[in-house]
């Protein structure tokens, strides 16, 4: 592929904020710094800062001011609401509540569950402690004969709900999210999606795929200041207790007695992240303008990326089905005799390279792979680039091939 076919993703790169960071090195110098870590946390867009820098001269509190300030911030909340309920195509009959982040969406609608929750052993940690009543469906390196024995435990529990991740944030492995609804739905289960790492790399539709509830982070979506968003249908929502019980969820109280609103605002006690929903609004608006490209230019890295690893000694990628075979921009591996941490030290000090080493709040998952010591996590985004990759891939071959394995 040309320079000139990768233009439209190109552009996304000069609107992303610390896209021209130094990093120290060992040596004394400096390089720029190359970010192969958006699976934690994505840069801001320069899009979504200029929305708070506009909000900023007006900030103020929220559906209760009568002030000139007070109204400019409700409106620019409840547009910022109105703007990623459309970007994730919700339904008619469901809503969405602003949170902190997807811990908190999923720990939320965790409240709100009448019954037994299934999950699968592969999940962020985010999307296996909050839930009461669970039932943990240890999976195959196969996601057919995986769904096979989510299907008998839903029947086997009656679960009122699936919990699974739209994609891995270990291997980056998209799941079939229709297939999975249909078969929750199918044993009269409802299903939600963790959409932390799928929602910044693929377009979703919770209407179109059948999704009933769908939690996301604004820190995985290139927006700063800390929301994050749990969409879904009224009814749990609007029978649970309050999220947070406190001013704003209330329509009367007395000493003997308390009026909840419906959601939203029955789970938005207090002042919320005005800036934080706005910031990520805008970073929605900015990632659904770039279409089909972003996608496509993701796909191209992902594959560079891949292949490269693949010709490099001692280098083994993780992978939890040999069944799916699209992934977001998400890859994680090991190097034969060294430790993760060591590798990422080294590309940080040595390359002003950053990736991330660990067990990635997802222990189950990697005790299953056999890597329980920890491996290490390229993750890519709007702003990588194909020399991104090579320069990760030219440092990875060059720690191989002069850095000694640690004894056994």
């Amino acid at each position: 592929m040309t320079t000139t076919e990768l233009a439209p993703t190109a552009k996304a790169v000069a609107d992303i904020e610390g896209s021209d960071l130094q990093a120290p090195l060992a040596d004394g110098t400096v390089a720029r710094y190359v970010n192969f870590d958006y699976a934690a946390s994505a840069p801001a867009l320069r899009s979504a800062v200029r929305r708070i820098q506009q909000l900023l001269p007006t900030y103020s509190s929220v559906h209760r001011g009568a002030g000139y300030a007070s109204q400019v911030t409700t409106k620019a909340y409840e547009d910022a609401r109105a703007e990623v309920t459309e970007f994730v195509g919700a339904a008619d009959d469901q809503c969405l509540i602003f949170t902190r982040n997807t811990t908190d969406s999923l720990n939320l609608l965790a409240g709100c569950v009448p019954g037994p929750v299934v999950v699968l052993d592969i999940e962020h940690h985010s999307n296996l402690l909050p839930w009461r009543d669970v039932h943990v469906v240890r999976s195959t390196d196969s996601i057919e004969s995986t769904l096979a024995l989510v299907a008998a435990e839903l029947k086997r529990t009656g679960a009122a709900l699936f919990a699974v991740t739209g994609a891995s944030n270990v291997t980056g492995e998209i799941f079939p999210i229709r297939r999975l609804a249909e078969l929750a739905h199918a044993h009269d289960a409802r299903i939600v999606v963790d959409g932390a790492q799928l929602v910044p790399h693929r377009r979703i539709s919770l209407a179109a795929d059948g999704i009933d509830y769908l939690a996301f982070s604004g820190h995985k979506v290139y927006a700063p200041f800390g929301a994050g968003v749990l969409v879904g249908r009224r009814d749990w929502l609007d029978e649970a207790p309050p999220y947070l019980a406190g001013g704003g969820a209330v329509r009367d109280v007395t000493v003997d007695r308390t009026h909840w609103v419906a959601a939203p605002a029955r789970h938005e006690g207090g002042s919320p992240n005005v800036l934080g929903a706005a910031a990520l609004a805008a970073a929605c608006q900015e990632i659904n303008s770039l279409g089909d490209a972003a996608a496509q230019h993701e796909t191209l890295l992902t594959d560079q990326l891949r292949r490269g690893l693949a010709k490099i000694p001692g280098v083994e990628v993780l992978k939890i089905f040999h069944d799916i075979t699209d992934s977001v921009g998400v890859v994680s591996f090991v190097v034969d005799g060294h430790s993760a941490v060591a590798v990422s030290h080294h590309l940080s000090s040595e390359h002003g390279i950053g990736v991330r080493d660990g067990r990635f709040c997802a222990h189950p998952l990697l005790d299953r792979l056999g890597k329980g010591g920890g491996a290490v996590r390229a993750s890519l985004g709007l702003g990588s680039t194909s020399d991104d990759v090579d320069k990760l891939l030219s440092a990875l071959t060059h720690y191989v091939g002069r850095v000694q394995p640690a004894s056994h």
